[in-house]
């Protein structure tokens, strides 16, 4: 065979090896395509949320139950095509919770903050509003409740030193119930010890579904001090990360309400309340949440207390730390009209063994009565300062 002969056997195999070397050059390309794709959405930094493990409905760190807001947060992330993170903070702190998580940079985002001119001032920056947190009326199904008027010679549970409390005050038609927890009320409306209960909705929602069967109406109030809109917030810096939320928020309309109902949040139309009366509406009453899900007191004028000598810790900071958290069920410096609570007594009900059972009580809870753990949420040097400044409240006089 000659050489021509054979180049010509051989130039159909170099071709074919050629046109193979291409096919599979491209083949490879179009492969990488959604790999690059993939690479760049994994790029994207995690939406990282803060929020609290404890704090059903609003979140949790229960993987079966992360919660309405966290849900929430999480659906934005998808939404912009990132995943989401979470940073565990307790919101006993109340607003010190938004200052150590969201303005520490610890997180990005936190959903649920109340969107009030003057939250957090101008620190915080919010999206446009997702929800309503406030009070409600919570009854029988058949119950007619469309209005105060409609509370006339019912008893009805509030709970102490709130805006239903302040509203039902001159009331005198109306025989109120003071409860310490939206658990207590809707106890005390399951025993049959009253007839409705005016309480924190979210919580009444939650309990109402996964305790007691969804047999009660839920119906939202609305007024001074019983309804907030609610929102997510951001750092001031983070206006660009804001922008892209508001962007994603309206096609995640129907998402949201369906994880309102999901948790048993109530998401209706509120019923309008007068406005509590001015001239004989406690100070301690809550005009704004302070964090995630919690309504609490504002600030309260100073009460001055001389501090004991042989107190150990720091009165000043003790004192601190029990108004920005104490102070919520057990009165503002300690000042408590209901003697149970009333912290100035503890030398008078214990004597020698008030250290023990403050530390015992701050350290495990009392669950049962609504009292929380502290151990996990304040440092013992913390509890100690607050221990020095109830021993200066203390009350000496009198019985207890």
């Amino acid at each position: 065979m000659s050489c021509i002969a054979r180049n010509e056997l051989r130039t159909p195999s170099r071709n074919t090896r050629l046109e193979h070397a291409i096919r599979t050059v491209l083949l490879s390309a179009l492969l990488m395509v959604p790999a690059l794709a993939a690479g760049a959405d994994e790029a994207k930094p995690p939406l990282r949320l803060c929020a609290d493990p404890t704090n059903l409905p609003f979140s949790s760190d229960q993987p079966g139950k992360p919660g309405l807001y966290l849900e929430i947060g999480q659906a934005v992330a998808q939404k912009l095509g990132r995943t989401a993170s979470t940073n565990w903070y307790k919101s006993y702190f109340g607003k010190r919770t938004v200052r150590e998580t969201l303005l520490s940079k610890q997180c990005d985002a936190m959903v649920g903050l109340p969107l009030i001119d003057d939250f957090m001032g101008p620190a915080v920056i919010f999206s446009k509003p997702i929800a309503h947190e406030g009070y409600a009326l919570v009854g029988a199904r058949e119950r007619k409740l469309t209005g105060i008027d409609d509370l006339k010679g019912l008893r009805v549970a509030v709970q102490y030193q709130s805006t239903p409390q302040n509203l039902l005050a001159l009331r005198d038609d109306i025989q109120k119930v003071t409860v310490l927890s939206p658990e207590e009320g809707m106890a005390a409306l399951e025993q049959g010890k009253v007839d409705i209960a005016f309480i924190w909705a979210p919580v009444a929602g939650w309990l109402n579904k996964t305790s007691y069967g969804d047999k009660y109406q839920i119906v939202s109030t609305e007024g001074d001090g019983l309804l907030w809109p609610t929102a997510i917030g951001f750092a001031k810096a983070s206006g660009a990360l804001r922008d892209e939320v508001d962007g994603v928020l309206p096609s995640l309309a129907p998402e949201i309400s369906a994880l309102f109902a999901k948790y048993g949040v109530p998401n209706g139309a509120p019923v309008k309340f007068g406005q509590a009366d001015r001239a004989t509406t406690s100070s301690v009453g809550a005009s704004e949440p302070v964090t995630v899900g919690q309504a609490a007191a504002v600030e309260k004028p100073v009460q001055t207390a001389a501090t004991a000598g042989d107190a150990k810790g720091d009165a000043n900071a003790g004192r601190e730390v029990f108004n920005g958290t104490c102070a919520h069920c057990h009165g503002p410096d300690a000042v408590q009209a209901e003697r149970k609570i009333d912290l100035r007594l503890l030398k008078k009900r214990y004597a020698d063994d008030m250290e023990a059972t403050f530390w015992k009580t701050v350290h495990d809870g009392r669950p049962a009565k609504g009292m929380p753990a502290w151990k996990d949420v304040f440092s013992d040097d913390e509890l100690r300062n607050v221990y020095a400044y109830l021993q200066s409240v203390q009350d000496t006089g009198g019985s207890n």
